[in-house]
């Protein structure tokens, strides 16, 4: 299955632009943190969708993605990301990570991403096991130690012409059994 955005870098630069818009010093390991959770919470709102098409490895700092770890460790790479203006939908998704997690330290979200069990599972494995998708996701379906999906993204919300306020969702067709 395609990930929403065509380079890790897409979405690492987005947090980073965020912080940086916010006055805020976005450690490399903070970075790799909101990455975490930004993947993992996609697959379960976008059941089982990757948000970036990067692997997630368990390391004793907590889950990374390598190549973005490596890049950011000494600040913001210099490289030239064609297309770097996100989809409205992934656009409004990391926003609703940011505004839940963003404000967090990196103490904080270091305790909340090694407490996950697909992470725990993946180090069990040893240092620098992967930490798929499937885990990821069936890890933050189940824990009660990270907040729900439903408290972490919310729905984007428009007015009518009449000023009322509406749910905007992307559109997702129901799926139908085959008959035989």
């Amino acid at each position: 299955m395609p990930a929403a955005v065509d380079t890790s870098f897409e979405v690492a630069f987005w947090f980073s632009d965020r912080a940086l818009n916010e006055n805020e010093y976005l450690q490399p390991i903070k970075l790799q943190y909101l990455m975490f959770l930004a993947q993992s919470y996609y697959a379960v709102a976008y059941d089982g969708k990757r948000l970036v098409p990067g692997v997630f490895v368990a390391d004793v700092v907590g889950p990374i993605e390598p190549s973005i770890y490596q890049s950011f460790v000494r600040g913001r790479p210099n490289i030239e990301i064609l297309g770097t203006e996100l989809d409205p939908d992934v656009s409004s998704f990391v926003d609703s990570i940011w505004r839940r997690f963003g404000h967090h330290s990196a103490e904080y979200l270091a305790k909340l991403c090694r407490r996950n069990p697909a992470y725990k599972e993946a180090l069990k494995r040893g240092r620098r096991a992967e930490i798929t998708l499937d885990e990821m996701r069936s890890s933050f379906i189940a824990s009660k130690e990270t907040p729900a999906v439903e408290a972490v993204v919310r729905p984007k919300v428009m007015r009518t012409h009449k000023g009322n306020a509406v749910e905007v969702k992307v559109w997702v067709p129901r799926k139908v059994k085959p008959t035989s």
